[in-house]
């Protein structure tokens, strides 16, 4: 009953559920509130909904596990992709899908951590004339000059 008030005041955005909320809805197998959390929780919510969809393995959530891979929040795109790969049923496009988004993260992990290993890394720069301005600053001496 308890469990059914917390679904309630988050439908109506009173509440984000708790953590024994989720792992009371994994035990019992009820993928539509996971679902529901995994489209409209918070952080924390999404993430621990992917999470328990994963443990559950239920077909049904495959569409939005799917959606939820392109989430703004790479730890909850991971998390999907995450529990996509542990559907042994899935098709080959969804595993096609899976690796080039595990290729993508890898990629963007890399990205970040070569960032934060050259952030304080200091360049010289050398900045070589340029033959215009040399030539320019001799004619410019030359009309100095007196004529002869």
């Amino acid at each position: 009953m308890y469990y059914k008030i917390v679904y309630l005041l988050f439908k109506l955005k009173m509440i984000e559920p708790s953590q024994h909320a989720m792992s009371f809805w994994a035990k019992n197998t009820q993928v539509k509130k996971l679902e529901f959390a995994l489209i409209h929780g918070h952080y924390n919510t999404r993430l621990m909904a992917a999470n328990a969809l994963g443990d559950i393995g239920s077909p049904s959530s495959i569409p939005v596990l799917l959606k939820r891979i392109d989430d703004k929040v790479q730890n909850v795109s991971i998390a999907a992709l995450n529990a996509l790969e542990g559907f042994e049923q899935s098709n080959d496009f969804i595993k096609i899908i899976i690796k080039k988004r595990f290729n993508w993260a890898n990629k963007v992990r890399e990205a970040n951590a070569k960032y934060e290993t050259n952030k304080n890394k200091k360049y010289t720069i050398y900045r070589w004339e340029r033959a215009s301005k040399k030539s320019f600053d001799r004619v410019k001496e030359q009309l100095k000059r007196p004529m002869r």
